[in-house]
């Protein structure tokens, strides 16, 4: 493990490499995957975690085919694995100037829709494929363990078969961000949206499965304006049938799970998802969100 002042200097050496001087050098609390400097007023550094690389080397890659459809995401202007300078793989990339926005920003289901125009056939290297998962076979070892009681396991049992009927066609896979949340965008002051960023989960999925880190009270303003932009053969019942299934089927994974407290995306709490779905379903969904119960 290289010690904080030597890697601290590791990073100097970067910035005076794209000609920054290392006073304008910055660290940006949090990431998971990454840890993120801010080198002057116009390039980013993001310098890998151990146990992240290849995540790190799909953006690369996932990039520059997002930007090539319009998706407004910051340029590519580095990446290094050969430890010459930093001893982990990193990115340069351009500055977007920004902020996480507090509330859905405009101009989100356009960036989506031009994104979901990429297809399986376009070849990326890293990114993997990602389905519908298994979740009866979440809840019988839900019940199994006794996290439901049987008659609750029953119905969540007929409420995914009532969503499969709905969602049968609907699988075919799209290049997906895989991170649609607020900490992944950048807003302007306006409440814009200046930039997607961060694609280590990136996949080719099912196109509701972007949708699936949005809160539902979001998701339902913005599928409408989604489908308005996009080249889904999907209807706004269906695509909202297959969100909801990815909700579901997520929440209910994640109650065993061990408590992440200090975590500031509103998933991370092991309850969050099913607290989320039965907030909005006791509001008056609006259709066709109000008949997928």
């Amino acid at each position: 493990m290289v010690a904080e002042p030597d890697f601290l200097e590791q990073v100097a050496a970067v910035a005076r490499r794209h000609g920054v001087d290392p006073g304008e050098l910055k660290e940006v609390a949090g990431g998971v995957a990454n840890r993120g400097f801010v080198l002057g007023d116009e390039l980013f550094l993001r310098v890998c975690r151990p146990g992240y690389e290849a995540d790190l080397l799909k953006e690369t890659h996932v990039v520059p085919a997002a930007r090539s459809v319009g998706v407004l995401t910051p340029a590519i202007v580095e990446y290094d694995d050969s430890g010459h300078l930093i001893a982990a793989p990193y990115v340069v990339m351009e500055r977007v100037h920004g902020t996480e926005p507090t509330n859905l920003p405009t101009g989100l289901a356009n960036q989506l829709a031009r994104l979901h125009q990429l297809e399986r056939t376009l070849d990326l290297s890293g990114v993997g494929e990602d389905g519908w998962g298994d979740p009866w076979r979440t809840l019988d070892e839900l019940a199994d363990r006794g996290y439901l009681d049987p008659g609750t396991a029953s119905w969540l049992t007929g409420w995914f078969t009532r969503l499969a009927e709905r969602i049968d066609g609907s699988g075919a896979k799209v290049l997906i961000h895989g991170d649609v949340a607020a900490h992944n965008l950048l807003a302007g002051p306006e409440g814009e949206l200046r930039a997607l960023i961060d694609w280590g989960d990136a996949a080719w999925a099912p196109r509701a499965m972007d949708f699936a880190k949005l809160p539902l009270t979001q998701v339902a303003v913005l599928l409408p304006d989604y489908l308005r932009h996009s080249q889904s053969p999907e209807s706004e019942e269906e695509l909202a049938a297959a969100v909801l299934w990815f909700h579901l089927s997520w929440g209910l994974a994640k109650l065993p799970a061990a408590p992440w407290p200090g975590q500031r995306h509103w998933t991370a709490p092991t309850t969050s998802r099913m607290l989320n779905i039965l907030h909005f379903f006791t509001t008056a969904p609006p259709q066709p969100w109000s008949d997928l119960t």
